[in-house]
């Protein structure tokens, strides 16, 4: 049996998947992290609020690429979504990063 699913339908259910992950906004002058408790060192998205730009690590686009069986640019542009709705804040573009920038890019 197929089901046809429309891009609202799917990002509706994603928006879902990520709100029950619980992330913890924390908030710098420059950036806003969703990382998943106030001690991780790694953010899972990091918001730039200078130019609007959606940080997201690798694992996080794989993970819901993975689950809800969509490619991985769908899923950036759906966190990146996401991430704009959970902010009401426009995000300009949005790019996937490795822990090691990750890191960096939080405590610099």
């Amino acid at each position: 049996m197929k089901y046809l699913i429309t891009e609202s339908q799917i990002d509706k259910v994603i928006f879902k998947y990520l709100d029950n992950q619980d992330f913890i906004q924390i908030e710098t002058d420059d950036n806003i992290y969703f990382t998943n408790s106030e001690s991780d060192k790694h953010a899972q998205v990091r918001y730039d609020k200078r130019n609007g730009v959606c940080y997201i690590y690798w694992e996080l686009i794989k993970e819901i690429s993975h689950f809800f069986s969509i490619e991985y640019s769908d899923s950036e542009k759906i966190i990146g979504r996401w991430s704009e709705n959970s902010l009401q804040m426009k995000v300009s573009e949005t790019y996937f990063v490795g822990y090691t920038t990750f890191y960096l890019l939080k405590f610099n």
